[in-house]
């Protein structure tokens, strides 16, 4: 093919993958009259100069960049392809998995029976999953000799339902972090297995917590957990009751938790192929395949297109295209900080947040500014192991969506990118 046709082509993908989410995210914005700043077109350059040549060196495929302000897109690109093996161009329609991107579509749909009064925040989950009531605080020893053993404690409060939203359940993934907790979870696998959430909360309920409930930030199965809460409350699975309450009011027609229909699979985005692994013992998943454990943590696919309502719905306080979803206060309560030095809470090792931000319930809340920056308060955001992020900015009007598939190289590019963003925008 001809460069002049490929660079023609390119572009029309472009404008029209652009009209697109226009339709798609379109939608009025919450904070209207608020001055704000604006991207400058050099810095905006350097941006797509930035994910070019992330995409020409070979570390990533391809990506997909979405800034929206004030209810409708200033920036859009697609660089590269969804995989290396077919070269199909990156487009509008691309199917990603979202890994800890759900976490955030969970702890909203948990917060809709909040407001209905199905749920208290100070509920113990034990009076839904009568098993937690029994589980055991895991605490390392030390004997005379140097031995290290593991003895059982009782939990000193219940686990609530705050906890699993903010993550001081004591429930750690397993694979990160050490200690003899940590070893017991990772040997029971879960994030490999394919169980059933009532399954999945039966087996974890016998395991012992990392540490008492709401006294460490600890990154984990919380969300997962909180999912099962949502089926027992509301007698449906996740799936069905998000789509009946969030998914489908809202259009998000592709977010899922596996890609069902074969005529689709053309559209996943895949890793290099030497860039699958997750964790020491997980690779990306293969999201073709059918799955009985619907993840709220970690287990959902999607769009950027689905995830840009999802995100122009929170910036909104709640609403989009005339449908509340939640309250203005319950977003607010949602990106507050819930783990501040108050709550006298600790942070593992592996804090993820990073040291200028708390943790509400769902999201990572920016609560101080970045040593050389003027990054925005009130920033809140999360992002997903297989490369995915977002971040929505209240005071500038704005979020962004960052869609690639690359595990290794996800914590680099973030940060390196939202530089350049908030750069572009005189920050």
């Amino acid at each position: 093919m001809k460069p002049w046709r490929s660079e023609l082509r390119g572009r029309r993908a472009f404008i029209a993958g652009l009209v697109l989410l226009v339709a798609v995210v379109g939608a009025k914005a919450g904070a209207e009259g608020r001055a704000a700043r604006t991207l400058s077109t050099e810095g905006l350059a350097k941006v797509s100069d930035y994910i070019r040549n992330e995409v020409a060196t070979g570390k990533i495929p391809g990506a997909i960049l979405l800034l929206q302000q004030h209810g409708k897109p200033v920036y859009y690109e697609n660089f590269g392809v969804r995989d290396v093996g077919t070269q199909i161009s990156m487009s509008v329609d691309t199917i990603f998995r979202l890994y800890s991107m759900s976490k955030s579509i969970t702890s909203v749909v948990a917060m809709m029976l909040v407001e209905q009064g199905r749920l208290s925040l100070d509920d113990p989950v034990s009076k839904y999953i009568p098993a937690f009531a029994d589980m055991k605080v895991g605490i390392e020893r030390k004997a005379a000799d140097g031995k290290v053993s593991l003895v059982l404690e009782p939990q000193q409060r219940p686990i609530t339902i705050k906890d699993l939203l903010r993550h001081t359940a004591g429930l750690p993934y397993g694979f990160y972090g050490g200690g003899l907790v940590r070893e017991l979870h990772a040997a029971a696998d879960l994030f490999n297995s394919d169980l059933s959430n009532a399954e999945f909360v039966a087996k974890i309920a016998t395991l012992p917590l990392a540490e008492q409930p709401g006294t460490v930030w600890t990154y984990g199965f919380a969300t997962d957990v909180l999912g099962r809460l949502v089926e027992v409350v509301s007698g449906k699975t996740l799936l069905q009751f998000a789509k009946e309450r969030l998914l489908d009011p809202l259009g998000m027609s592709e977010t899922a938790f596996y890609v069902a229909d074969p005529a689709r699979f053309a559209r996943i985005a895949e890793p290099m192929p030497g860039d699958r692994s997750i964790s020491p013992t997980t690779e990306v998943r293969d999201i073709r395949r059918p799955v009985r454990w619907e993840s709220g943590g970690a287990g959902m696919v999607g769009t950027i297109g689905d995830y840009a309502r999802f995100a122009q719905m929170l910036l909104n306080g709640g609403t989009y295209e005339a449908h509340r979803y939640l309250k203005p206060e319950t977003i607010a309560l949602m990106v507050s900080d819930h783990i501040g030095p108050e709550t006298k809470i600790a942070r593992d090792r592996m804090y993820y947040p990073g040291e200028s931000s708390g943790f509400g319930l769902g999201f990572a809340v920016r609560t101080s500014v970045p040593p050389g920056t003027s990054w925005p308060l009130g920033e809140y955001r999360w992002d997903g192991v297989a490369g995915t992020f977002f971040f929505i900015d209240p005071e500038d009007d704005l979020f962004g969506i960052f869609m690639a598939q690359t595990p290794s190289q996800r914590g680099r590019i973030q940060l390196e990118l939202k530089t350049l963003i908030y750069q572009a925008m005189g920050r």
